[in-house]
Parts: structure tokens; C-alpha cells; sequence
């Protein structure tokens, strides 16, 4: 896909985030929003991951840590033909596999999560399998930046450089806040660089809502042969919605019908431009 067809979609995919949440009554809004094009990148332009492949030993991996943005995640997996996208019309209500979190029962998912800190942990133990079964599939996990502080991660980020993973990319979705306040000053784990660095990956700091800038960092993977390496994507939360950029309030928040339609209003604006 081109990027300008890659920034049409991420405009596509953020109407049909909103639209999914207003109807269930429920959904973490603006970290969805702030991961879309990261994860349409991802799955448009990167990873070999479909649904004819879904079941092959040598597919991509794609783990969402950040688990409680799963709407975002479940708009592109429509997307890409894993399931029919009406079936998103059951999010979050009694009995749908379309739950808060990702769940194996759904297709395209890879493995639960949602419980912090434990995407990476997971990765890095596919990343070692693929190691040691000589293929050549890669490991993607999205991490947001609150779950940073869970040690999980840092137990993981050493052993990815210790067993040299440059199988492994972990992309983190730094929009600063979290449920209740900014991340700085939850559990403040800046520079964030430099303890990856520290760790023993190799860095790459882009605009994680810039198409053109996620597609050449991943298209320059791995970063350094022999290490593991980490996208700190820069990122909105909320991004595409005046109103819901930037505040803590739309971390988990549903729409009224007014803001809804001014949301579509703002994001058909953008789609014209990017059109024209």
C-alpha cells in the first residue's frame, strides 16, 4: 500500500473504533486511538500475518501487552478478513468472544493479554523458539508505555539481549498517560532510551502517528544485528479528535452521540484532505 492509502486507513479505522465503542457503551478510547497507526502499519505493510497463514509455523507473531486497547486491534483484524466485521457489532456484550481485552477465541489473536507486562515475556519466548527452530518468522509485541514499570518487562528485555533476539521488535505506544494521571508522574521511567540502551537494544525513537516514519523504521529492522530492538513511537492519545487528545478522561470513555458525530466531522475533514 502506498502511504497515502496507509493514512486513508488509519482515518477508516479510527471512525470504526469510535463507532464500535459508542454501541457497546464501553472501550479504552484514546489509547485505540493513539495505536492505529501503528498497528495499521503494521499489519498493512510489515508483518506476514493473514488469515491463510494463521495456522503456519512460519507467520509473523504479533502479541498486544497493551492489552485494554484491543478495539483498535480488533477493527484491523476485521480488516484484514480474519472475521466478518459485523461481529464487532457483539463488542462487550453477554456471551461475544469480543470482550475489553484480546482472547484466543477470537481470530487473529495470538495470545491473551491484558494483565500488564506480559507481552514481552511471551515474545521474547517466541523469539528463543524461532532461534532455536531456525526459522526466520519475526516477533512483534505493542507495550504502552504505563505498563513500563511492571518488572516483567525489564526480566524480559535482559534475556532478549542476552540470547541476541534481533528477531524481536517491541514498539512502545508513549502517548504519556495513563488511567490517572500522566505516566511522568505515576512512575516516571525516562529517559526511556537510554535504559533500553542500557539493557542492550537497539533504539529507534520515530512520530508513532507519522506513516512515513513508522514505515522506515520497520523497514529497517533489525537495528543492529545480534540485538533486539524497540521503536519508542511518540504518540496522541486520542489522536484525530480535538477533544480527546491529550486528556485523561478519555483513557476508558464513551461518546454521546454528539461527540460522536463531531468526532466523524473531524476525521471525514481529515480524510478530505489527505484526498484533495
Amino acid at each position: 500500500m502506498t502511504t497515502k492509502e496507509l493514512k486513508i486507513k488509519s482515518i477508516e479505522y479510527r471512525k470504526k473504533i469510535l463507532k464500535y465503542i459508542l454501541q457497546a457503551k464501553a472501550g479504552h478510547t484514546g489509547g485505540s486511538l493513539s495505536c492505529t497507526d501503528i498497528l495499521n502499519v503494521l499489519y498493512n505493510d510489515v508483518m506476514n500475518i493473514s488469515p491463510a497463514n494463521f495456522s503456519s509455523p512460519d507467520r509473523d507473531r504479533y502479541v498486544q501487552s497493551k492489552g485494554h486497547s484491543v478495539e483498535a486491534l480488533f477493527v484491523v483484524l476485521a480488516d484484514k478478513g480474519f472475521f466478518p466485521e459485523e461481529e464487532l457489532n457483539t463488542l462487550c456484550r453477554y456471551q461475544s468472544h469480543y470482550i475489553g481485552h484480546p482472547t484466543r477465541k477470537v481470530k487473529g489473536v495470538e495470545q491473551n493479554t491484558g494483565a500488564l507486562g506480559h507481552g514481552l515475556p511471551i515474545c521474547v519466548g517466541t523469539a528463543i523458539a524461532a532461534k532455536l527452530d531456525n526459522k526466520d518468522y519475526r516477533v512483534f509485541t505493542l507495550m504502552g508505555d504505563g505498563e513500563l514499570p511492571e518488572g516483567s518487562n525489564w526480566e524480559a528485555a535482559l534475556s532478549a539481549a542476552h540470547y541476541k533476539l534481533d528477531n524481536l521488535c517491541a514498539i512502545v505506544d508513549k502517548n504519556s498517560l495513563q488511567i490517572t494521571a500522566p505516566t511522568a508522574d505515576v512512575m516516571n521511567t525516562d529517559p526511556l532510551d537510554e535504559k533500553w540502551k542500557a539493557f542492550g537494544w537497539a533504539v529507534k525513537e520515530v512520530n508513532g502517528n507519522d506513516i512515513d516514519e513508522l514505515r522506515a523504521a520497520f523497514k529497517s529492522l533489525p537495528f543492529e544485528e545480534g540485538k533486539p530492538s524497540v521503536i519508542i513511537a511518540h504518540t496522541t492519545k486520542g489522536k484525530g479528535v480535538s477533544f480527546m487528545e491529550n486528556e485523561l478522561k478519555w483513557h476508558h470513555g464513551v461518546p454521546s452521540e454528539e461527540q460522536y458525530e463531531q468526532a466523524l466531522e473531524e476525521l471525514n475533514g481529515l480524510l478530505t484532505d489527505i484526498s484533495d
